[in-house]
């Protein structure tokens, strides 16, 4: 499994318009229903479970990066997306920083296993500095998308 795969990179958002993590979590929705990922009337739905999914622990894992994700019946194919905050986002991280970056994964609710190996993946390249801080900087599609890239030739060695 590529990361490029499922990252959505017309959905990757360079510069966060949202100041809360609630927010954030609807802007990147909405941007992968804006990018054809989800169907529009979903989103409100989607964000609701993500949302709470939140609630029950924080995905600020520290290090300026949280991953929120969550298995939804109406995700019809795996999807997920880059999102960047100069200002940084308290998402109550374990290391109670803000958070800079944002990886968004959506997946069906049918399987599990599939969601589970994308997120070892995407935790696998964000355990690396260089990784974040290239992320953090990032500021266009085009530099996320070419991150992700570089990310999945260097698994392939």
């Amino acid at each position: 499994m590529k990361l490029i795969d499922f990252f959505v990179i017309d959905a990757c958002i360079p510069e966060l318009k949202a100041t809360d993590r609630n927010g954030v979590i609807r802007e990147m929705i909405e941007s992968l229903a804006a990018a054809g990922a989800i169907a529009a009337e979903d989103t409100e739905a989607v964000a609701r479970a993500c949302i709470a999914r939140e609630n029950h622990g924080s995905t600020g894992f520290g290090k300026g990066v949280a991953v929120p994700h969550v298995k939804h019946p109406s995700v019809k194919k795996m999807a997920a997306s880059i999102a960047r905050s100069t200002v940084g986002i308290d998402f109550a991280a374990l290391d109670r920083a803000p958070v800079y970056t944002v990886v968004m994964l959506l997946s069906n609710d049918q399987d599990p296993d599939k969601h589970l190996a994308a997120m070892e993946r995407i935790f696998r390249h964000l355990q690396r500095d260089n990784f974040r801080r290239f992320l953090r900087q990032a500021e266009t599609q085009d530099a996320m998308r070419d991150l992700i890239v570089e990310a999945d030739e260097m698994q392939e060695n």
